[in-house]
């Protein structure tokens, strides 16, 4: 791989990791309800989980499966889009966290990583990914991608759980946490037409 190309991948990782979509809405709400501490699991396991779907994606022949059985895209889309509106209904109705039991607590590491798996938006990233920057579909080529993400997935998306550090004096307030809640919650339910779009 060229240091054009190269650059490019690294350039393409970066703007679809760090643009609004699932991962990132979910970020900020859970920084800004848990802090920018307890959320670095959800955010590494992100990063673990886009690494190593771009390395199935490419490497295991999912992609040529997804070529072979159009059905599955169709049934990606339903299970994505199901998911993601029971998170945002979870989201939206979130208590204020004096209010919360003791088993109120972010989206672990396991949690996040595996929800790569339903999240439209990551599968849309990869198969570009893989597509554009591994068509070959050798294993260093998608070793490759697969490390580019690795590399700037994590800079990208701590962006998002660090802006709670500037909202979240604002956000001591009950009723300003649930609004905030709440949009977060629309913007998510708003993400996911677009991004079904692109999992096509």
């Amino acid at each position: 791989m060229s240091f054009a190309i190269l650059s490019a991948l690294l350039g393409f990782a970066f703007v679809t990791t760090v643009t609004p979509g699932p991962n990132n809405l979910m970020l900020m709400a859970s920084g800004a309800n848990f802090g920018f501490r307890r959320t670095l699991p959800h955010m590494i396991g992100i990063v673990g989980g886009m690494s190593v779907m771009a390395l199935l994606v490419g490497g295991a022949g999912l992609m040529a499966l997804f070529d072979a059985v159009p059905a599955l895209n169709l049934v990606l889309k339903v299970i994505s889009a199901g998911y993601l509106l029971w998170l945002a209904v979870k989201i939206a109705t979130a208590a204020p966290l004096e209010e919360r039991g003791a088993d109120s607590r972010p989206m672990t590491f396991l949690q996040a990583a595996t929800f790569q798996w339903v999240n439209p938006k990551a599968w849309a990233m990869c198969l570009s990914a893989v597509t554009l920057y591994a068509p070959d579909r050798s294993l260093l080529s998608v070793a490759i991608v697969a490390a580019a993400f690795t590399l700037v997935c994590f800079p990208a998306i701590s962006v998002w759980a660090w802006l709670e550090t500037v909202v979240r004096q604002w956000l001591s307030n009950a009723t300003r946490l649930r609004a905030f809640n709440i949009t977060m919650a629309a913007s998510l339910v708003a993400s996911i037409y677009p991004v079904l779009g692109l999992a096509a």
